[in-house]
């Protein structure tokens, strides 16, 4: 079990993203079943967006409605909810207005059915100090309305200027074996100081690593992915060479590439001075998130080989299309 702003988690969290974001989005019923399946699996830190689907029925509509069909789970789940960015346009807006907005839609969504547990802004405002943003949420805190603060895709210094203001409670990035840079950057490092954790989101390279896609053709039409650099055709084929190496190692053990992505995640929790990483991994059915559920542990040497295997296979393309550069990492 992990700790997050003094709650036990467990070491594998959900992302609830594609439930509603996708088009179609799966049946509510579908999502249930998975979301029942994921708790049952210990897997009770859910993370989830006010702009994850349309303002009609996004991710916080659908928590309304599974706690109000299963109240006796709302103090089971610790939720923590990405908001803080302008609707119209997905720009980021750490403004007082831009947050007080952000939380309050939330909390009406939510409509007293669970607790905001935690609330974070998706990007930092290049135009917001941190420290206004983070003290703007902290009001929230203290009226005893948000049960603590994350960050999310900030830079190493960011963290520690906002951790000053207030405790964080995580710090949401991504991070998978096909994006390593947290290693490199100081994001790691810094809440390895600090103590809090590091929630991984798409800790399965945004599908590479589930083995459900062989080729671009394989990205639904209207699929967010056909915009992003590193599953463009022309380097889509390189980059599923790295996938390839992990299917052997899975098949060695007898376990799915996903599983063994998970595990390399985790092997990374508490070791070399870096805090707990909670992976959250999305699914959309029971099986997907029973599968990314079942244990599976890499040995030292497992771990030394994905290593090795990550030095000689370079990513080509981006995590993001050039334009969200400039709010990576802020």
């Amino acid at each position: 079990m992990a700790q997050v702003n003094g709650k036990e988690v467990g070491r594998i969290g959900f992302g609830l993203m594609g439930m509603t974001w996708r088009n179609p989005a799966p049946p509510v019923e579908q999502s249930f079943k998975a979301m029942k399946a994921s708790l049952a699996m210990g897997a009770n830190f859910w993370n989830a967006g006010e702009f994850y689907g349309p303002p009609e029925f996004n991710s916080l509509h659908l928590l309304n409605q599974y706690f109000t069909k299963y109240p006796e789970d709302a103090d089971k789940v610790l939720i923590s909810v990405k908001g803080g960015l302008k609707l119209e346009n997905l720009h980021p807006d750490g403004s007082r207005e831009g947050v007080r907005r952000s939380i309050d839609q939330s909390l009406k969504v939510l409509d007293g059915k669970k607790f905001l547990d935690i609330f974070e802004c998706a990007r930092v405002d290049p135009d917001v100090p941190i420290e206004e943003t983070i003290g703007y949420i902290a009001e929230y805190v203290k009226a005893g309305k948000v049960g603590g603060i994350s960050l999310s895709e900030c830079n190493a210094n960011t963290i520690r200027r906002a951790a000053k203001v207030h405790p964080i409670a995580c710090v949401e990035v991504e991070f998978s074996l096909y994006a390593t840079e947290i290693l490199e950057n100081g994001i790691a490092e810094a809440c390895g100081e600090l103590n809090i954790p590091i929630v991984a989101y798409s800790p399965l390279g945004r599908g590479f690593l589930t083995g459900a896609i062989k080729k671009f053709e394989d990205l639904p039409e209207g699929d967010f992915r056909r915009h992003m650099p590193r599953f463009q055709p022309d380097v889509f084929g390189e980059n599923l060479k790295l996938t390839q190496e992990v299917e052997h190692i899975a098949q060695q053990k007898g376990v799915t590439p996903a599983q063994v992505s998970l595990a390399w995640v985790l092997a990374h929790s508490r070791k070399n001075g870096l805090a707990e990483i909670i992976p959250i991994p999305g699914a959309t059915t029971e099986a997907r998130v029973l599968e990314n559920n079942k244990q599976v542990t890499l040995s030292e040497q497992e771990v030394i080989i994905l290593g090795e295997i990550l030095k000689r296979i370079e990513i080509k393309g981006g995590r993001y299309p050039p334009a969200h550069d400039h709010l990576l990492n802020g």
